[in-house]
């Protein structure tokens, strides 16, 4: 990556209630302006949608993902920005991310962050844009090409009265949300170096609209994974729960799982999932693709079970109480069996700061400003993970700035086309007040 962001320069604090107060009286006549570019351009965003959509780009489909990095690429070159496609090592198996840069000695420093990739791999069914209506369907069309669309024409209409030319930008497109690459280090090495860089980050996976009413997200929860490999003696099924074979491994397996949701299930924000177990005498799994394969007999005593899972907390104080829970359930083992658990770090929380919760009052007003009323904030039980938890220990952040959808990461995924307007004005708006906002002294 190149070497050399500008030091950050902008105070946070006061100022964004500053801000808010400036625009209570409503739209000035830049952000109308740019309301009026938007709605007139709003078929080209969606014919933008349509081209990404059409280009599969499962993670594990690396020249998908690049291409369309490239057509993003091409949007961000003509706004003027520098872009740069950012390999990963050969053995990752993953495409690398595109970055665009428009740096300043002057702030705020504000960091986009949006992914080339969907969970919709080469092989998969669901592989085209329809549109009915005002109804999108199609692989990644919520989560996230719509997104990143948000931010294209955010951009385009800044530029559009002059805002843009003075901006600090970064737009982090990564290639690998969906799977990320091992390891972490490596794989969100240049996403973290932005977020360093960065005074605000802004998340553009899809936006949330229910109750007649638009929420904010300040907060996400981490993801993380576990791994339970339980073994036991391999025997005919007549001499199970004696004292030469022991219960085998398909029952201690069953013991901890139960354990796990009767003993450490309940605390808030804690969920954990087993999301795949493979059990018998013969058992071949691949971690890399959650898939496997088992070999058993209903008379063979089970020699071997593989449990797949992931966790997700608000901190990471609830993470490793939740860890330590789940080593002690694992070491009290059944007769005749043994069980071993291993966790690996994912993606980190996003914490609710006073910083995010002061971005979100700006972002409540433009929200106002524009009709659509205040924005309250998201349960963190209403989202999963995502890339901009890398980046929220080191700047304010804000989420799912997207345009709303449903159903991701399943066939049926859609996303209502009559908020991508509004998305992308609020994000233009925002980005315009945080800009014209002065740091106090």
């Amino acid at each position: 990556m190149k070497s050399g962001y500008p030091t950050k320069t902008f105070i946070a604090g006061f100022a964004f209630f500053c801000v808010a107060l400036a625009n209570a009286a409503g739209l000035n006549d830049d952000e109308q302006r740019m309301v009026d570019w938007i709605d007139a351009n709003y078929e080209s965003a969606i014919d933008l949608l349509e081209e990404t959509v059409n280009i599969g780009s499962g993670t594990m489909n690396p020249q998908g993902v690049r291409d369309v990095g490239k057509v993003m690429g091409r949007e961000l070159d003509a706004l003027g920005l520098e872009t740069e496609w950012i390999e990963m090592p050969e053995g990752m198996g993953r495409a690398g991310h595109l970055f665009a840069r428009k740096l300043h000695n002057k702030g705020p420093n504000i960091l986009l962050i949006g992914h080339l990739d969907t969970v919709f791999e080469a092989d998969d069914g669901f592989q085209s844009y329809t549109r009915k209506g005002d109804v999108a369907y199609g692989p990644g069309v919520e989560d996230m090409k719509s997104g990143n669309v948000v931010i294209v024409y955010a951009l385009k209409a800044l530029k559009e009265i002059g805002a843009l030319r003075d901006l600090s930008i970064v737009v982090a497109y990564t290639g690998d949300e969906e799977n990320a690459g091992s390891p972490l280090t490596v794989s969100r090495r240049d996403l973290i170096a932005a977020g360093k860089w960065a005074d605000i980050s802004l998340g553009f996976e899809s936006g949330v609209s229910y109750g007649g009413q638009d929420w904010a997200t300040i907060a996400r929860r981490s993801s993380s994974n576990w791994y339970l490999e339980v073994s036991g003696k391999q025997a005919h099924s007549s001499k199970i729960f004696n004292n030469e074979v022991g219960h085998g491994a398909i029952f201690e397996a069953a013991r901890i799982l139960n354990e796990f949701d009767m003993t450490v299930r309940g605390e808030e924000y804690l969920t954990f999932n087993a999301g795949t177990i493979q059990g018998g005498t013969e058992v071949n799994y691949e971690f890399e693709q959650t898939r496997g394969t088992t070999f058993g007999k209903t008379n063979i005593v089970p020699r071997k079970v593989i449990v797949h899972g992931d966790i997700r907390t608000i901190s990471n104080e609830q993470l490793e109480r939740t860890r330590s829970a789940m080593r002690e359930i694992v070491a009290n083992h059944l007769p005749g069996t043994d069980a071993s658990i291993k966790f690996e770090d994912r993606y980190p929380s996003m914490a609710p700061t006073d910083g995010n919760k002061r971005l979100q009052a700006v972002l409540s007003d433009v929200n106002e400003d524009l009709g659509r009323g205040p924005m309250p904030t998201l349960d963190p039980l209403k989202r999963g993970a995502a890339d901009v938890s890398f980046v929220a220990p080191y700047s304010d952040s804000l989420a799912g700035m997207g345009a709303v959808g449903d159903g991701g990461h399943t066939p049926d995924e859609s996303l209502d086309l009559t908020t991508m307007a509004p998305a992308i004005q609020r994000t233009a708006i925002l980005i315009y007040r945080l800009a014209n906002e002065e740091s106090p002294d």
